[in-house]
């Protein structure tokens, strides 16, 4: 192969484009109602989402849609908000009550379609009387430096939000609300999506024992709420139709069916892979090696895929962090194979923003570690600051090909020659 990064590209594209939701979309569309038709939504690709929809719907539409600063396009009548992402700020509680007032005053002959996709629990800020957008924006850091699984943040996040868990949905009644979700979770269960604002989960968690089960050090002011008021309860959301209409799994297949057609054998570990990014880069680099050196548990040459979404704890000190998930498994599979020939990977989110600046993710093969080495920097140190993208930038293997509309979490390719 002349060049491998332009194929793990191209793979990644076909996968991107997998996980595009308006085909999917236009085979599960409800009939038009007698009343009015909403859209409402939420994520990273809510406003693709909401494009895609206004195509496909042939009648009258309205409603409003929040994304991330800079994900916007260009819609005809639905309304596109921006907000922050990953720590909510005040656009996003404007964006919340945008969202809440568009499904105000409906009756069963109106018909909502909500639009959600990965990145929407950020976006819809809602705290309760008693907390506050701070508090709320201090919950999330917490969160996210934890390490914790998607499902246990999410189960926190819900137990404090008047719109997440279904709440939203609720508040529709009595229109029918239908939801259309591209997953970015493990498992695709549509309850964890931006937190399901539409979809109620089905367990239910003691905020404060699973906060305590994971070592979470929640803020004074949620724990002080929940042991005065309790968890928000679970609503009522018989009203509610969802379809996952695009998945890790989907996005994997795809792209294993490309490599096929290439005359490259694909295999695919799991489209449902949780864990510290580290770890799971030293256990796909032992997977790598074993194939080069051994030629098992897969004959070279091949391509290993894998997808899910693992996790950074960065702990108390997070000067100098920067890159995400992807980049920092990638660093890491790039210490496990330092020298190994044979070996090129990408790693990258799906979204097109990895973590904390632009880019999806990074390229990395047997000699990334020797080139920084050249350059006089000390790889395992940058690891252990969660600086990968500095690593990456530095021996030019970024890979940045901006925001891609959809969102179904990690995308790993490994081709061993």
């Amino acid at each position: 192969m002349r060049n491998p990064k332009d194929f793990l590209e191209q793979l990644f594209h076909i996968a991107i484009e997998a996980a595009h939701p308006k085909p999917a979309m236009a085979k599960v569309l409800p009939e038009k109602p007698k009343g009015r038709t909403i859209v409402i939504g939420a994520g990273k690709g809510a406003a693709q989402m909401a494009k895609a929809f206004e195509e496909l719907w042939d009648g009258p539409v309205e409603g409003v849609v929040v994304t991330r600063y800079g994900y916007a396009c260009e819609t005809q009548h639905i309304k596109v908000l921006e907000a922050s992402h990953p720590v909510p700020d005040p656009a996003g509680m404007e964006a919340t009550a945008a969202l809440r007032n568009a499904v105000q005053d409906l009756t069963e002959d109106d018909l909502v379609i909500a639009l959600i996709c990965g990145g929407g629990s950020a976006l819809l800020p809602a705290p309760p009387d008693g907390l506050t957008l701070g508090d709320e924006q201090d919950l999330n850091r917490v969160l996210l430096a934890s390490g914790a699984p998607i499902s246990v943040m999410n189960a926190i996040r819900t137990s404090v939000s008047t719109i997440k868990g279904g709440k939203l949905a609720a508040l529709a009644k009595p229109a029918q609300v239908v939801s259309f979700v591209v997953s970015d979770v493990p498992g695709d269960d549509p309850a964890q999506v931006a937190s399901g604002p539409t979809v109620a989960s089905t367990s239910v968690h003691d905020p404060l024992q699973l906060a305590a089960s994971y070592g979470i050090s929640l803020p004074t002011a949620v724990i002080d709420y929940i042991r005065q008021n309790g968890a928000l309860a679970v609503p009522d959301t018989s009203n509610a139709t969802t379809h996952v209409i695009a998945s890790a799994a989907l996005s994997l297949e795809a792209a294993a069916d490309f490599a096929l057609r290439q005359g490259v054998t694909p295999h695919i570990l799991s489209d449902a892979i949780e864990g510290e990014a580290r770890d799971i880069g030293m256990m796909h680099a032992a997977l790598a090696r074993e194939i080069v050196r051994k030629n098992r548990p897969f004959q070279a040459p091949c391509l290993v895929l894998s997808g899910g979404e693992t996790t950074v704890t960065l702990g108390q000190d997070t000067k100098g962090a920067r890159g995400g998930r992807n980049t920092e498994f990638l660093l890491s599979f790039a210490l496990g194979i330092e020298g190994v020939e044979g070996i090129v990977a990408l790693a990258a989110d799906t979204d097109g923003i990895d973590g904390s600046e632009d880019n999806a993710g990074a390229f990395a093969d047997g000699s990334t570690i020797l080139r920084l080495r050249d350059m006089g920097h000390d790889p395992q140190a940058m690891l252990n600051a969660h600086d990968a993208w500095g690593a990456f930038d530095a021996v030019g293997d970024i890979f940045a090909p901006g925001p891609t509309g959809t969102n179904v979490n990690d995308f790993r390719a490994l081709l061993i020659l």
